[in-house]
Formats: structure tokens, C-alpha cells, sequence
């Protein structure tokens, strides 16, 4: 069964930083894309940064310069890790893959609580 396995998450003050692991689990061939988005309470999901099998990587606008998504095939596993977090970035990060077959998986979430 594959699953994503997240960690990290937490309380931080404004401008600190915290790091989210995502490792795709169980038997897989291929990880076409595989990132991180996020949702606030009563807002949409939104895509916070992606990047896919030719190292393609997409990122919202309002972290770029403060977020790095960087990724370890062999681990399958990819890493964000958020500097000088704001306010606004308080959301639950959800892990997303989008495997073989066209399968798209989805992590539990993880919460990202930026407050003094």
C-alpha cells in the first residue's frame, strides 16, 4: 500500500523556520510530481511548491525567496524547508505525489502554526 508519510509541523514565532520531510512509501515505480500544498481555515487548497520528474519546480508566489523544495529520489522523499515564516502562512501542509498509473496521493497533513 503507498502511502506519504509526513513529518514536521509545529508552533513557530514569525520570521522562524520549520522543515516538513514527505517520503512516499511502498512499492512504486515512478514519482512524476511530488510537493507540498497548504489550506487555512475557509480557504481553497493551494499549491505552496512542486517539482516533477525533470526537475520542474513550481512555487506560489508567496513564498518564493522564504521556501525550498528540494528532493531525494533514492529516499523518495521531499524536504521544504520554510524560512522567515509569516503570519499568513499558518495552514494544515499536505504532501502530494502523483505517482505511476496517474494515481495522486495525498498525505493526512501536517499544522503549520505561525504566531508569537
Amino acid at each position: 500500500q503507498v502511502q506519504l508519510v509526513e513529518s514536521g509541523g509545529g508552533l513557530v514565532q514569525p520570521g522562524g523556520s520549520l522543515g516538513l520531510s514527505c517520503t512516499v512509501s511502498g512499492d512504486t515505480f515512478t514519482i512524476y510530481n511530488m510537493g507540498w500544498y497548504r489550506q487555512a481555515p475557509g480557504k481553497e487548497r493551494d499549491v505552496v511548491a512542486t517539482i516533477d520528474i525533470s526537475g520542474n519546480l513550481v512555487e506560489d508566489d508567496s513564498v518564493k525567496g522564504r521556501f525550498t523544495l528540494s528532493r531525494d529520489n533514492t529516499r523518495r522523499t521531499v524536504f521544504l524547508q520554510m524560512n522567515n515564516l509569516k503570519p499568513q502562512d499558518s495552514a494544515v501542509y499536505f504532501c502530494d505525489a502523483l505517482l505511476q498509473y496517474g494515481i495522486q496521493y495525498w498525505g493526512k497533513g501536517t499544522a503549520v502554526t505561525v504566531s508569537h
